[in-house]
C-alpha cells in the first residue's frame, strides 16, 4: 500500500508505473504471519529488472515459503530519486510500500559491473550505511548473487554475504539459518560465522587480503574457521529444480516483454573470452516435457503470446526438435510466438528451420565474434565462414529478412586484418540474401552489427590478458566504420570508457571499494546507461584513491600471480585455463565438449555428471 506522500510525488515523475506495484501475479501476504521479509533488489530500472528470469524464479521460490515474504525493489530513476530525497521518502518495496530498511534480508543480484553505484545508492536511499561494517545489527542483512559475484572483491566492503553460483537451494538454507538465529537472539557475527559453513556462501569479512609491493595481491587468508576456498553452488537436476507456475506481469512495457523458459544451463563451446560459458558449467539440461509444461503454465497465468527459450546457446540443446514439436502443437493454435535467442550458426539446420516455419519471423541473432578464421580459432569460436554463410542462406530461405551479428574488437592477437574481416563478412551475408532465389519477395535485408570491446573476465582463459587502451579501441572503431559501404548494414558500438571501467571492476581487488564509494558520492549512478555515464567523476575518484585504471585493465597478469578471485571455486581448473590461453597464442582450437572432454573440471561440481558427455558424445 503506497503512502499518500508517495502517491503525490508519482504525479511528477516519468513512468509512475515503475513505482506503483499491484501488477498481476504479484504476491501479497499478511505480515503478522511472516518471520522473514526479503527485499529482492535489482540495481537498475524497473524495465531491466522485470525482464530478468532469475529474479522471477527466486521471487516465487521465496514466496512459496509460508514463513517468508519476498518483495521487489528497483533502482528509482533520477527524477524519482530527486523527489524521494526532497520529501524524505525512503526506498520502499513494491508489494507493501514498506521501507526497505525494515526488512530482514536485502538481496541484490549483480548482473553487470556497472550497477555497483546503484547498489550503494539504493542502500543509502533506504537509510542504511553503505559499508557492511557500519551495519552492526543482525538485520537487515545485505546479500548478493549473480555473475559478478565470481569476483566480489570490488564490492566486498558493502555486502555481508555473497552467494556464488545458483541460488535455488542455498537461498532457502540461508533463510532457515536466519530464522534460527533470530529466534535465539544471536548477533550478526555469530550468524555470519555459521553462514560461512554453508556450501555456496562467501562472507568477505572473514577474509584478510594482503598485497605485494607492486600492488598485486599477495594472499587471501580466511579467519575464524571460514573455508580457504568457497565452492559455488550448483543445482544438480534441473527437472527437479523449482520453477514457478506464474510470473509477475509488468504494468508498463519492459525490455523483454514476454515470458521466458530456461532450457539448459552451462555451455559446451569453450569460447575463451566468455565468462558465462565457464562459470555456468557443468552442462545440465531440462527434458522437453518439463520445458513444455512450464511454458504452458506461464503462458496460461500471464497471458503472454511470446516464449523465449533461454540458454547460452539454444541450438546446442539436444532435445530441440522434440521440444519444438511439443510447443508448436499448442502455440500455433494459440497464436503464441516461440523465440530462439543465442543460436549457433554451425547448427542452424534445415530441420530447425522447418520446425520454425510456422513461427512469427523476428530478427535472428548470431555471434561470429571475430571477422577472420585465424582470430575465431584463437578465441576458440569453432565456427567457419562457410557455416555462417550457410546459416544465413538457410534463414533467408526460411523467410527471415533481419539478422543481428555480435562481434568484439580488441581481442587478444587481433590485427587490422581481423577488423576488415568483420566488414567483409557482413557484406557477404548481405550478398547471400540477394543471391537466394527463395528469399522473401519485395523485401530488403537488414544486417545489424553490434560491436563490443573485449573485456577480460575472471575464470576464462583470457583472464590474464590486457584490455586494449581507449585510444586503441577508438582507432579500431573508426577503421571498421570506414569499411561499411552499404546502408543495408547498420553499426553500433558499446561505449569504450564504460568497457574500460567494466574491465577494471571485473578483475579488481578490495581497494576498489573506496573508488566506487567516492564515485557514487560524486554523483555516479546508472553507469551502464550512456546518457548517465560520467567518466570524469570516475577518473577523479581513482585519482583521489591513488589507484590507476590502467593497472587493473591494461596490464597483463603472470600465470603465477595471485588473482583477487583465487579463493573462489567455480569448478574450472586453473591449469586448464592456462593451457587454453597458451593454445590461443598458437591459434589452436579445442573441440567442444560433445566431440571430446577437455577436462575443465566442472563436472565434479555435479558429482562427476555433465550432460555434455555420455549419450551426446557421438553428436
Amino acid at each position: 500500500m503506497l503512502s499518500k506522500k508517495t502517491e503525490k510525488i508519482l504525479r511528477d515523475v516519468q513512468k509512475p508505473g515503475r513505482y506503483t506495484g499491484g501488477e498481476l501475479n504479484s504476491v501479497i501476504k499478511d505480515k503478522n504471519g511472516i518471520k522473514i521479509r526479503f527485499a529482492f533488489c535489482f540495481p537498475d530500472s524497473y524495465e531491466i529488472g522485470m525482464s530478468h528470469i532469475g529474479m522471477k524464479i527466486l521471487y516465487s521460490l521465496i514466496n512459496e515459503r509460508a514463513d517468508s515474504w519476498c518483495e521487489r525493489v528497483f533502482a528509482p530513476w533520477i527524477d524519482m530519486e530527486e523527489r524521494m530525497r526532497a520529501e524524505g521518502l525512503p526506498l520502499y518495496a513494491l508489494e507493501s510500500g514498506d521501507a526497505v530498511k525494515d526488512f530482514d534480508i536485502i538481496g541484490f543480484t549483480l548482473q553487470y559491473e556497472l550497477c555497483y553505484t546503484n547498489m550503494l545508492n539504493m542502500l543509502d536511499l533506504a537509510g542504511l550505511p553503505v559499508r557492511s561494517g557500519d551495519r552492526e545489527a543482525l538485520t537487515p542483512l545485505v546479500i548478493a548473487g549473480g555473475p559478478c559475484v565470481c569476483n566480489a572483491e570490488p564490492v566486498s566492503e558493502f555486502v555481508d554475504i555473497f552467494l556464488p553460483g545458483e541460488g535455488e537451494e542455498v537461498t532457502n538454507e540461508l533463510i532457515d539459518l536466519l530464522v534460527e538465529h533470530k529466534e535465539k537472539g544471536a548477533g550478526k557475527s555469530e550468524f555470519l560465522r555459521a553462514a560461512a559453513k554453508i556450501e555456496g556462501v562467501y562472507v568477505p569479512s572473514l577474509y584478510d587480503v594482503s598485497y605485494n609491493g607492486d600492488g598485486t595481491v599477495s594472499a587471501v587468508t580466511p579467519r575464524r574457521g571460514a573455508p580457504a576456498k568457497i565452492k559455488k553452488r550448483v543445482v544438480k537436476d534441473l527437472d527437479k529444480m523449482y520453477f514457478p507456475d506464474s510470473f509477475v506481469v509488468p504494468s508498463i512495457e519492459v525490455i523483454h516483454d514476454r515470458t521466458a523458459a530456461e532450457i539448459f544451463r552451462g555451455c559446451i563451446r569453450g569460447c575463451r573470452f566468455c565468462q558465462a560459458g565457464f562459470i555456468c558449467r557443468p552442462v545440465r539440461e531440462k527434458s522437453p516435457e518439463t520445458i513444455n509444461r512450464q511454458c504452458k503454465n506461464i503462458c496460461a497465468s500471464t497471458g503472454y503470446d511470446e516464449i523465449s527459450l533461454c540458454s547460452l546457446s539454444s541450438s546446442d540443446y539436444t532435445g530441440m526438435e522434440e521440444l519444438l514439436e511439443l510447443l508448436i502443437s499448442w502455440t500455433d493454435s494459440e497464436k503464441t510466438n516461440v523465440a530462439l535467442p543465442s543460436l549457433r550458426a554451425d547448427n542452424f539446420s534445415k530441420e530447425l528451420t522447418e520446425k520454425l516455419a510456422g513461427v512469427r519471423k523476428s530478427s535472428l541473432t548470431f555471434a561470429p565474434e571475430a571477422g577472420t578464421q585465424r582470430l575465431r580459432d584463437a578465441i576458440n569460436k569453432n565456427i567457419t565462414e562457410d557455416e555462417m554463410l550457410a546459416a544465413a542462406r538457410q534463414a533467408f530461405a526460411g523467410g527471415w529478412t533481419s539478422v543481428k551479428l555480435y562481434f568484439m574488437i580488441g581481442l587478444p592477437t587481433e590485427t587490422a586484418k581481423d577488423i576488415e574481416g568483420i566488414a567483409d563478412l557482413a557484406q557477404k551475408i548481405t550478398d547471400e540474401f540477394y543471391a537466394n532465389p527463395d528469399r522473401p519477395k519485395g523485401k530488403s535485408v537488414s544486417i545489424s552489427l553490434s560491436v563490443a570491446s573485449f573485456v577480460p573476465k575472471p575464470f576464462t582463459p583470457f583472464q590474464w590478458e590486457p584490455q586494449d587502451t581507449l585510444s586503441q579501441l577508438l582507432q579500431k572503431q573508426e577503421l571498421l566504420r570506414s569499411l561499411i559501404k552499404t546502408k543495408k548494414v547498420s553499426l553500433s558500438f558499446h561505449k569504450t570508457q564504460a568497457s574500460l571501467l567494466e574491465a577494471v571492476f571485473a578483475r579488481g581487488d578490495r581497494r576498489l571499494c573506496d573508488v566506487i564509494e567516492a564515485a557514487w558520492r560524486g554523483g555516479c549512478r546508472f553507469d551502464g546507461w550512456d546518457e548517465m555515464f560520467r567518466f570524469d567523476v570516475w577518473d577523479r575518484a581513482f585519482e583521489e584513491c591513488s589507484l590507476s585504471m590502467e593497472f587493473y585493465a591494461n596490464r597483463r597478469r603472470r600465470f603465477d600471480e595471485t588473482l583477487p578471485w583465487d579463493h573462489m571455486d567455480y569448478g574450472i581448473n586453473k591449469r586448464f585455463l592456462e593451457k587454453e590461453n597458451e593454445k590461443s597464442r598458437k591459434g589452436a582450437v579445442t573441440p567442444h565438449c560433445r566431440v571430446s572432454c577437455a577436462g575443465c573440471g566442472a563436472d565434479k561440481l555435479n558429482g562427476g555428471e555433465c550432460h555434455a558427455h555420455g549419450k551426446n558424445l557421438d553428436k
